[in-house]
């Protein structure tokens, strides 16, 4: 019961509170942005079967990789991918959370 708690509370709520916080006069913008980072699990499309809850999605799922996790942490540095960097790497510890939670 608490793994999609964890992880749909880490999907919204974070993004909502970093908005909140760090981009006070743009946070709608900003929080938007950073949900739609959820269109990286369009890779999940590519798995036989395409959800198993017993799968932990980092480096099996293509954009869930540890070489595209590099690039997501990469594009936190320039500030004018920064909001994208956090959508994605929040994105990522999202789904670390359920494989530590298996």
């Amino acid at each position: 019961m608490l793994q999609p708690i964890a992880h749909y509370g880490i999907h919204f709520l974070i993004p909502l509170l970093v908005a909140l916080v760090w981009y006070k006069n743009k946070w709608l913008t900003a929080y938007l942005i950073m949900i739609a980072c959820f269109l990286i699990d369009l890779d999940h499309v590519l798995a036989n079967p395409m959800f198993d809850p017993n799968r932990c999605s980092i480096n099996f799922h293509p954009l869930h990789t540890y070489y595209a996790i590099a690039i997501y942490v990469v594009l936190l540095i320039p500030k004018k991918t920064r909001i994208l960097g956090l959508g994605l790497v929040i994105h990522i510890l999202a789904d670390s959370a359920d494989c530590a939670l298996m």
